[in-house]
């Protein structure tokens, strides 16, 4: 009888199909810009992340659970050091400079946090319900998230703690309890938006609570009211709140048209390119926006764009079907293998996943505000690049050794 693989090839084939789109596009983004040098460094680091993924899949599944704080010491000294010593890139101190290579310590810092997180939420003598634990469980990931923000990096603050939510609910905290401390705070944050924004959100929110417990509640109205106060608050000083630059982001999110030589221009450019690609695009290296610099950043936030433009509406297809079929398959993991350390880890795999892909793809066709995150696989940077691949690698191991996880 034939020996069945233990290699999960739904999560080997639609990444390997990424890595290759995404090369793809970094050589026809820095085609004829003399700047072709990144898209070797780009195949570099896919040939490190080849050979991290190989030594994880083999590696001892109890040893990558047990040694989760450790990762997640390393991480958090690499994010203080890299305030201390790294490099400066587009006023961010963000980068080791290594040679010709620069690393990021921020996309290694978030696996590790999810690691962390894991492991204490899966830890028999944690209670979710225990506000101690519950304030060690938020502190994990937001411990990371501050210092990533002081560097200043606002887009991967965000998606570092994307998978907070996810996880904490998969441990089993109280999604209603989760609810009543969370919509205030969505609500002060929509005060950044016009009052449609405000009126709808506060709207659904309100129907979301009475939803969930099947009837109407006067600390209900209390909460939501206590939202509108301060989102009329954030609406009053935003100003003062945020910098010049991502006020600039949020009104050009709400009319590109109103600055379309200066901040709209990006927003403006990456539509032209995606329509104009129509249903099988001009061509590898025929991309007029592309080919003409028309879109700046195009190898990295923006390369979306380039994919869209050059294999039209079948490539841009191609792309969110493989990370459909990742995201699924890493969901049907978490049901298949019976292991809370494993569950909770693909569930903030799964989320980080999900944030990185919806906010790169939704700002480049206008639905959400331009924020500096990258297209998982896809974008040029090897940080991100290992980071990832490091990620479908340890899902690659919970799916070699599940015979092993109940212990």
């Amino acid at each position: 009888m034939e020996k069945k693989s233990n290699i999960d090839y739904w999560l080997l084939i639609p990444m390997a199909g990424l890595i290759l789109f995404g090369l793809l596009a970094i050589f026809s983004a820095t085609h004829g810009a003399n700047q072709t040098v990144l898209f070797y460094r780009q195949l570099a680091w896919g040939v490190i992340g080849v050979a991290a993924v190989v030594f994880i899949i083999f590696n001892d599944v109890r040893f990558i659970r047990d040694n989760s704080y450790i990762f997640y010491a390393i991480g958090i000294v690499m994010l203080v050091a890299v305030l201390l010593f790294g490099k400066k890139i587009a006023g961010q101190t963000s980068w080791f400079k290594i040679g010709f290579f620069s690393f990021q310590p921020s996309e290694i810092a978030k696996m590790a946090t999810i690691l962390a997180l894991a492991r204490f939420l899966s830890d028999d003598e944690t209670d979710i319900h225990s506000i101690p634990h519950l304030l060690i469980a938020l502190g994990i990931p937001f411990l990371p998230a501050l210092l990533i923000l002081l560097q200043p990096d606002t887009g991967t603050t965000l998606t570092c703690i994307s998978f907070v939510v996810p996880m904490i609910i998969m441990a089993g905290f109280d999604i209603y309890i989760l609810m009543v401390l969370s919509f205030p705070a969505i609500l002060l944050f929509s005060g950044f938006f016009n009052i449609y924004y405000i009126i709808a959100i506060a709207v659904l929110e309100l129907a979301a609570l009475i939803v969930w417990k099947h009837k109407f509640r006067i600390h209900q109205l209390v909460i939501i009211a206590s939202g509108l106060l301060g989102s009329f608050f954030t609406r009053t000083y935003a100003g003062s709140i945020l910098k010049p630059h991502q006020m600039k982001r949020i009104q050009i999110f709400l009319d590109p048209m109103s600055d379309p030589q200066g901040a709209g221009y990006n927003t403006l450019q990456a539509k032209i390119a995606i329509s104009s690609g129509g249903l099988i695009g001009k061509g590898f290296l025929h991309g007029t926006q592309t080919q003409l610099r028309f879109i700046p950043a195009q190898w990295t936030d923006f390369i979306f764009c380039v994919i869209a433009e050059e294999f039209g509406f079948i490539g841009a297809g191609f792309i969110v079907v493989c990370y459909l079929i990742l995201i699924l398959r890493l969901i049907s993991a978490i049901f298949s293998i019976k292991n809370k350390f494993v569950e909770l880890t693909i569930a903030g795999f799964v989320s980080l996943l999900l944030t990185h892909v919806i906010i790169n793809i939704g700002m480049t066709i206008g639905l959400i505000p331009v924020i500096g995150v990258p297209l998982p696989f896809v974008s040029y940077g090897g940080s991100s690049l290992v980071g990832n691949m490091i990620m479908v690698g340890l899902a690659l191991n919970f799916y070699r050794n599940k015979r092993l996880l109940g212990y």
